[in-house]
């Protein structure tokens, strides 16, 4: 039925998406699929969405459009969290031929009998109870690979959908974990970044070990040179987890620490599980802690009740902590929350002003951060060759650089002196 047939795949959103849009290609593939780039012509179209905020439900569209003007015949199938929360409104989009619910996602091989469209959408297992937790990890980036150990929320984050999209928090076990990063490992990939929804709550699914005994074990698997966490709760950091990463060679000096507001008036209407003391004796205790670590914080900005002196403790908070970065996110209103309900709501033109601040302060950050590090000597892995002819990578401590283009040390681990900062912000280094 499908020998001969390409599958393009588009992902919007989180790390975690990403894992899980490649493991759904590794099953197309075994069926007969040959993957092919988005943009080019396909047979089957899979669109793995977002539902973070309303520009990622618009973009969700846009791809959905763009698919059915590159192969107008071509099977169109959603699925990720915007296709879990509002099936019925991605149905009514022209051109979408299945909608797969949370529940269903990697059941896709098993409910394609044919790739001809239909006049009326298929939607299957959008109902968000009792959902089984399924492994992913993500092998398109022959450098590096986003590993998901846990699935869900049980945090009642007043502005958040994924706890509707994804539902409760559910873990993998150890023991499949592992396997699944010896066989990334085989694949000649060097690195591994660990993700979910709430990784900080890892309980093993079958005797309740814990995350830094997930790290522990990760540390040991030969092949994998590298581990980085992505993004954890500061409340759910432990001394042990801290610890670990300290002594570890193969655990990065980086963490991704949400914080969300500088407020704790704001943070308390977010129903957050920390105030900013929290927030702050975790962010110094790691940087006095680990060397040279890289810290990046998640704010949303423009909450109902952020005023602008609400905002500027943000922005006084943020100054005052050794941060390296930020993402910035915009509020967007998001159906069956609590907080669509709240008063005290931030305008659009006020958001957006806040957002661009934030951002400026995030370059300022950034350079700073990059700039400490000029005229010393890192660990890089290289990745791939940019437009220009250069060779890009990242330190240990997540510093972006690039050298000359070498063939040789593609997805290799050299070390480097880091000697400019480019335009671009982007860290020029050379080889010793």
């Amino acid at each position: 039925m499908v020998k001969g047939k390409k599958a393009a795949f588009y992902t919007l959103g989180c790390k975690l998406n990403f894992s899980e849009t490649s493991t759904i290609g590794r099953q197309l593939s075994d069926i007969g699929f040959s993957k092919t780039e988005f943009e080019k012509k396909a047979d089957l179209y899979v669109i793995n969405t977002c539902s973070v905020t309303e520009n990622a439900n618009r973009e969700c569209r846009r791809i959905i459009r763009k698919a059915k003007k590159s192969s107008p015949e071509a099977f169109i199938v959603v699925t990720g969290c915007f296709a879990q929360l509002k099936p019925k409104e991605i149905s009514d989009i022209e051109g979408v031929d299945m909608v797969l619910g949370a529940n269903e996602k990697f059941n896709l091989p098993r409910l394609l009998s044919d790739l001809k469209t239909v006049e009326t959408t298929e939607i299957h297992g959008c109902k968000i109870d009792d959902l089984d937790y399924f492994s992913s990890y993500s092998l398109t980036d022959r450098t590096r690979s986003f590993m998901k150990i846990q699935d869900g929320c049980d945090y009642p984050c007043t502005y958040c959908t994924i706890p509707l999209a994804r539902g409760k928090s559910r873990c993998d076990s150890i023991e499949n974990i592992i396997k699944n990063a010896n066989d990334i490992a085989s694949k000649g990939i060097k690195e591994i970044v660990i993700t979910g929804v709430n990784i900080g709550e890892f309980k093993d699914k079958n005797d309740n070990r814990n995350f830094a005994d997930l790290i522990k074990e990760l540390n040991t698997i030969e092949g994998i040179e590298r581990y980085r966490i992505s993004s954890i709760e500061p409340n759910l950091i432990t001394d042990e987890v801290i610890e670990f990463v300290k002594q570890s060679k193969k655990f990065m000096p980086h963490f991704h620490i949400p914080m969300q507001s500088g407020s704790d008036l704001v943070l308390g209407k977010m129903k957050r599980r920390y105030q900013t003391k929290l927030y702050r004796n975790k962010v110094e205790k790691i940087v006095s802690e680990i060397k040279d670590v890289c810290i990046g914080a998640d704010v949303i900005v423009g909450f109902p009740g952020e005023t602008q002196e609400e905002f500027n403790k943000t922005l006084s908070f943020i100054k005052s902590l050794p941060i390296s970065y930020l993402h910035v996110f915009t509020y967007s209103e998001r159906e069956n929350t609590p907080a669509i309900l709240m008063n005290s709501i931030v305008g659009k033109q006020d958001r957006a002003d806040r957002s661009k601040q934030l951002r400026i302060l995030s370059n300022k950050l950034q350079r700073a951060f990059y700039e400490k590090y000029l005229n010393t000597e890192h660990t890089a892995l290289f990745e791939q060759e940019d437009k220009q002819g250069y060779l890009s990578g990242f330190t240990d401590n997540y510093i972006k650089i690039k050298i000359p283009f070498t063939t040789e040390i593609c997805r290799t681990k050299q070390q480097v002196k880091l000697i400019e900062i480019d335009a671009d912000g982007i860290m020029k280094a050379e080889l010793l």
